[in-house]
């Protein structure tokens, strides 16, 4: 058993934003002249001559890398792919870049709506895999064991976003008819819809259980809401989906209505973007959609030293190409000046204990970071918690050397799971 210095307390008081009942604003981006899908497999996987430079596709036409492969992306726009490339992500993970020339006269592609669109988990795997707020959600829907309880994220992860509640608020209807669908393709006991106090009036037209939660962060993220809310505690090594509890966006959600009710697949995502004041607006921009032409079309500007974040300021990661795509997944996009970005430093570990005061899974982080710095990582998962942790930053947020831990981390439970997994091909 792991004997802690310190204990969790002293947190610092990180409030989520909360949208007011009036807010409903959108900014909506015209298509470009060009998007851009990232696929989670590497150019070498592609079958010769399957998808190719030259094909034309149609807009919300179901496409994959292989023949007979169950893993596709959806055409976010009518065009002609122009480059398939490779594209390192982030953590080194390989993948691969489809650029699409858009054409102005849009075609739909009518594949889902001729399959009838019945309402199953059969046709929500085939075609719905990768909702706008859930690129995975044919893995949520096959998920093993089947899920009893599903939590509806009224608040978002991060600090600074609006996104989930933006859509409880302005897609009251929508996200309540997504409630029904979603009964309907998985066999979910249980739906909870969690969100701030402010908006449990809105959150009750849905006609859902409705739960409320504290909008402090961290309490939003999964592993917080399960042990406040549902009274379980996710064991170290664990998901909350392997406990039989699935969390999805209210934006997914809302998108099933859209699906369903109109016979497309959704091809737009909505996300926060933060400018250099920390000022946020809500936008609608098409899935695949570069980072430059957002920026672009509000006239702002970035310049040498300036960073640009896929995400909020507490779990957002840094891109260094403003052709990186708007995906399924993107929250927000963050612009951080040069003059207000806080630079790491090499300086070695105090041992003040801020980290491990502000931890909220009371973790060891003081000695967590000396061993992950020394890139012992299986002794950071066997002896110090590493893979308990919850992700949430607030380590990195109080650190006075100002050591890059929440890096550290991530990287250190990616190279343990590479070498967890190559034990287990040698095995």
């Amino acid at each position: 058993m792991i004997k802690k210095p310190f204990f969790g307390w002293g947190r610092p008081k990180l409030k989520y934003p909360v949208i007011q009942k009036h807010e409903t604003d959108l900014i909506e981006l015209a298509l470009g002249e060009k998007v851009i899908v990232l696929f989670g497999k590497p150019c070498s996987d592609i079958d010769e001559g399957f998808l190719k430079v030259g094909n034309r596709v149609k807009t919300g036409q179901r496409l994959s890398l292989r023949d007979a492969d169950d893993e596709y992306f959806i055409s976010p726009a009518t065009g002609t792919v122009t480059e398939i490339s490779e594209h390192i992500g982030y953590l080194g993970v390989n993948q691969t870049s489809i650029s699409i020339k858009t054409e102005k006269d849009e075609q739909w592609d009518d594949e889902f709506r001729n399959s009838g669109g019945t309402v199953s988990s059969e046709t929500a795997v085939k075609f719905l895999g990768r909702l706008p707020g859930c690129s995975s959600f044919a893995s949520f829907v096959k998920a093993a064991p089947t899920l009893d309880t599903i939590v509806i994220k009224g608040i978002d992860e991060d600090l600074l976003i609006t996104t989930n509640q933006f859509i409880i608020n302005s897609r009251t209807e929508a996200l309540k008819e997504g409630i029904g669908y979603l009964r309907r393709i998985t066999d979910a006991k249980r739906i909870i819809l969690v969100v701030p106090p402010a908006l449990v009036n809105k959150a009750e037209e849905t006609g859902t259980e409705v739960k409320v939660v504290d909008p402090v962060y961290p309490q939003g993220l999964p592993e917080m809401v399960m042990k406040k809310l549902l009274d379980r505690t996710v064991p170290e090594g664990k998901t909350c989906e392997q406990m039989g509890v699935g969390f999805i966006s209210s934006e997914a959600v809302a998108s099933l209505a859209d699906a369903f009710g109109q016979g497309r697949i959704p091809v737009h995502k909505i996300f926060a973007l933060i400018n250099k004041q920390g000022l946020c607006v809500n936008i609608k921009a098409r899935i695949g959609t570069p980072v430059k032409d957002v920026l672009g079309f509000l006239d702002i500007h970035t310049y040498a030293g300036d960073r640009l974040v896929l995400g909020g300021p507490m779990r957002g990661k840094s891109i260094y190409s403003e052709d990186t795509p708007v995906s399924e997944d993107t929250d927000a996009i963050m612009i951080q000046d040069k003059e207000r970005v806080i630079l790491y430093s090499d300086t070695p570990c105090l041992n003040c204990g801020e980290c491990v005061r502000a931890c909220p899974a009371n973790l060891p982080v003081n000695m967590l970071v000396r061993v992950l710095e020394n890139g012992l990582y299986e002794e950071a998962a066997q002896e110090y918690d590493l893979l308990s942790c919850i992700e949430c930053g607030l380590c990195a947020y109080v650190c006075v050397a100002r050591i890059p831990v929440y890096q550290f981390i991530m990287l250190g439970k990616y190279e343990f799971e590479k070498l967890k997994s190559a034990e287990e091909l040698n095995a």
